[in-house]
């Protein structure tokens, strides 16, 4: 589906949102990757839809930063490398180390991040530099199929396969020094820690269970859209809010899924060089989500509107002096992290004004697929992939060798020029480069 067909079918969903927007480009199930849309809360014929969120639920990316710099490492990467492979599990059908019984993922489902803050597996101030917080307050696990618990109970903490992985960077090119420097990220060869996963096997069974029941609700209710990935539902009707309550808890489940990634990763570097997480000050600089729909307030035709904004593959970029960002970041504008792919440049970038006017306060999410992973698989060769990231510097573990051509380097559209065009369209401004020195894989 191209992107000029998403915009046909974004317009035949009930009561369409004035303004429907793409940061790039990509193919995907419902809503183009990219997109965002924004339905009236107070308009009794708007929608929500599973396929402008997406199936992995809260996909996101959060950066840990640490005092180290790339000369503390560069001897020990390799074996960094492999300590974090070993703590982190990873690959399809991976589970998760950290011990979670039934009880503890209601828990988790409802609680979000507090439930990781409770069992020790956060620190207090992660909570605060997460997006709302790491907890969706409308969560409810009663809302969320067995079918979906049971393939979420044994993925707590697992990176997971595909586009998800753990990075080990540095900071290569500062851009904005003052919100660098809020963001504790301003000293070139500063070693950081990129986490980019989600909500697992459950997110994905919340998304299916929902365009079941939602293809059920548009022929009741007489809904029609040209085509069925656009499967939708009435905000107010019972199958829109029981949506909105699993994918709450499917969202808390992916921050917890992050938490969790992020306690096993101060400890392997706490291990590694024989220190305490704190020492090593590996505090949380941001996390945000991709795939949500969430209740915003925006201005609209000069009026303050509620809307349930949809972000699939798209980042929440809000500006400075936003009420529901970090104090730490209120003179500066919220962090957007924005992920590369094996091998290149990562960002971060913050939230503007003329973003919050123009795209519902939103921006890019990372560079789509210039190859389609059959093709990847197809035409590119294993060894020399590898050979072009050790020419790099860059150490690598993969559970599965055939991700290797899949998510390489050529296989995805350049990054830099995607954050460079948002950058210069004002939507989000550059802030920090970052390098990936070691990559960590499913």
């Amino acid at each position: 589906m191209s992107t000029r067909g998403t915009w046909r079918l974004l317009a035949c969903c009930p009561a369409a949102g004035k303004r429907c927007w793409s940061t790039w480009h990509c193919e995907g199930y419902g809503f183009a990757i990219g997109n965002v849309a924004a339905f009236d809360m107070a308009d009794p014929e708007a929608i929500v839809s599973p396929g402008g969120v997406g199936f992995d639920i809260n996909c996101g990316v959060r950066l840990i930063r640490t005092n180290l710099m790339e000369a503390d490492v560069t001897d020990v990467k390799e074996e960094l490398a492999q300590t974090l492979f070993d703590h982190i599990p990873v690959g399809v059908g991976s589970q998760g180390i950290i011990s979670t019984s039934a009880k503890d993922l209601e828990a988790a489902l409802e609680m979000g991040m507090d439930w990781s803050l409770r069992e020790g597996y956060a620190w207090a101030e992660d909570k605060e530099h997460c997006e709302e917080y790491g907890r969706m307050l409308q969560a409810d696990p009663s809302k969320v199929s067995q079918r979906a618990k049971k393939r979420g109970l044994p993925q707590m903490g697992t990176l997971g396969a595909g586009n998800h992985y753990a990075e080990i960077q540095v900071v290569e090119e500062v851009f904005d020094k003052p919100a660098a420097r809020k963001m504790g990220i301003d000293k070139v060869g500063q070693v950081c820690i990129m986490i980019h996963s989600g909500s697992r096997g459950l997110g994905h069974q919340v998304a299916t269970d929902a365009l079941t029941a939602m293809e059920r609700a548009m022929a009741r209710d007489k809904i029609e859209t040209n085509d069925r990935q656009l499967a939708c539902a009435r905000i107010n009707s019972q199958e829109g809010q029981d949506y909105l309550k699993a994918m709450s808890c499917a969202a808390n489940f992916a921050w917890v899924n992050r938490s969790s990634m992020t306690f096993l990763v101060r400890q392997a570097f706490a291990k590694m060089f024989k220190t305490t997480p704190d020492d090593l000050d590996m505090h949380l600089v941001y996390d945000v989500s991709h795939n949500i729909a969430k209740v915003e307030e925006h201005m609209v035709d000069g009026k303050m509107k509620q809307l349930l904004v949809h972000r699939k593959g798209s980042t929440r970029a809000f500006p400075p002096h936003h009420p529901l960002i970090p104090v730490d970041y209120q003179l500066t504008g919220q962090p957007v992290l924005i992920g590369g792919t094996m091998g290149t440049n990562s960002y971060v970038l913050t939230g503007t004004e003329q973003g919050m006017h123009d795209t519902f306060g939103s921006t890019c999410h990372g560079a789509g697929r210039a190859r389609s992973r059959n093709n990847s698989r197809n035409k590119l060769d294993y060894q020399e992939v590898l050979d072009a990231l050790k020419t790099k510097g860059i150490a690598i573990r993969v559970a599965s060798p055939k991700l290797v051509m899949e998510e390489a380097p050529e296989s995805y559209k350049d990054v830099t020029e995607v954050v460079n065009t948002c950058h210069e369209a004002g939507i989000s401004k550059l802030a920090v480069k970052l390098r990936p020195i070691a990559v960590i894989k499913g």
